[in-house]
């Protein structure tokens, strides 16, 4: 279960608040499903792209089947202070919990990877105006300095394998 990552946000080439999106948390968990006849699944949206601050933070990525809650927790938002990164997200309820990383300051050029793959990175100054995709489920996007739009983040994802 890995939930959203938050877009990173846009400092309007005026502010120390161009910082990059968090990564959201990943669990995992082995569950006997033979007696569970159902189970409600939530995949956690990525923070969409945003053109100034603070950004969008992920959604959280939910398996419940009543008895057991997974949860990968979506990533909060960038920008919120000066060189304040997005948050990321908390990961509960598994056999292995891994929280995402929290997205760095104006000063860093990528977002923080997921489970999945690579957080996305902008280019190789503090005033770069361009930026690129994020590509792993749950994996934030990198801030942007100028005034435009910052990539949207990754989504979550729910991965239930079955076996005998």
């Amino acid at each position: 279960v890995q939930g959203g990552g938050s877009s990173g946000s846009d400092g309007n080439a005026a502010s120390a608040r161009h910082t990059q999106g968090g990564a959201g948390g990943y669990a995992k968990k082995l569950i006997d499903v033979s007696s569970i006849s159902s189970a409600t699944i939530t995949v956690g949206a990525g923070g969409a792209g945003a053109t100034t601050y603070p950004s969008n933070a992920g959604g959280d990525s939910i398996w419940s089947d009543g008895t057991n809650t997974v949860t990968g927790g979506g990533a909060g938002a960038a920008g919120t202070a000066d060189n304040t990164g997005g948050v990321g997200g908390t990961a509960s309820g598994g056999d292995l919990n891994i929280n995402g990383g929290h997205g760095g300051g104006h000063a860093v050029y990528a977002a923080p990877d997921s489970m999945f793959g690579s957080g996305g990175t902008w280019g190789t100054t503090s005033t770069s105006t361009n930026s690129f995709e994020p590509t792993g489920y749950g994996s934030g996007s990198a801030g942007f300095y100028g005034n435009g739009t910052t990539k949207d983040a990754k989504g979550g994802i729910v991965i239930v394998t079955e076996y005998k």
